[in-house]
């Protein structure tokens, strides 16, 4: 990885705990079994890559450009999203655990959660209309300010959303998490 371009690549069992990879740009290429918890990823490029089975907890993603990226079954325990840059930005998150990450103010339209632990992820600001979250744990997440048009949460698990702040026309819900948009009420629904 000490080139600063990589084009269709394939980084297999990579292990970089702490590191300093920066002012790289990685096109098209995959990444599976790698280690790059607690390292400094900031000013990076990533378009069309892909991250299989990785670990990157509390990555520093600061003016990243994450393209077209795809993580599946991957730990991102604790990273700020909503650092990376703006432009383009495009994710996709299957089997992971998004623990306390923080997607604050990102415009991500059209994403899709599968399968996925967001348990105190903080979307506050973010726009998220017609993404997906499949079978999402979304526990204790924060929704503030979040734009929620026709965002699909049937399959959700256990998240708090109050109506009021959080514009969502068309969103759609399963009548067993209906509890989690009318908590802040203080009733009881038999």
């Amino acid at each position: 990885m000490e080139d600063l371009i990589h084009i269709h690549k394939t980084f297999d069992k990579v292990v970089a705990i702490a590191a300093k990879i920066q002012n790289r740009e990685f096109e098209g290429c995959v990444f599976k079994n790698c280690d790059f918890s607690n390292s400094d990823f900031s000013n990076n490029t990533f378009m069309e890559c892909e991250f299989i089975d990785c670990n990157l907890s509390m990555m520093q993603v600061g003016n990243t450009s994450l393209q077209d990226v795809s993580f599946k079954n991957c730990k991102l325990l604790g990273i700020q999203f909503q650092s990376c840059n703006d432009f383009l930005f495009r994710v996709g998150f299957e089997e992971c655990v998004l623990d306390y990450a923080s997607l604050a103010n990102k415009k991500m339209p059209k994403t899709k959660f599968v399968s996925c632990s967001m348990k105190e992820v903080t979307f506050i600001g973010a726009n998220l209309t017609q993404s997906v979250f499949d079978h999402c744990n979304l526990e204790n997440a924060i929704f503030n300010e979040t734009q929620l048009a026709a965002v699909d949460f049937t399959t959700a698990a256990n998240y708090k959303i109050d109506p009021q702040f959080n514009p969502m026309k068309k969103a759609k819900f399963a009548t067993s998490g209906i509890m989690g948009l009318l908590e802040q009420y203080d009733i009881t629904i038999e």
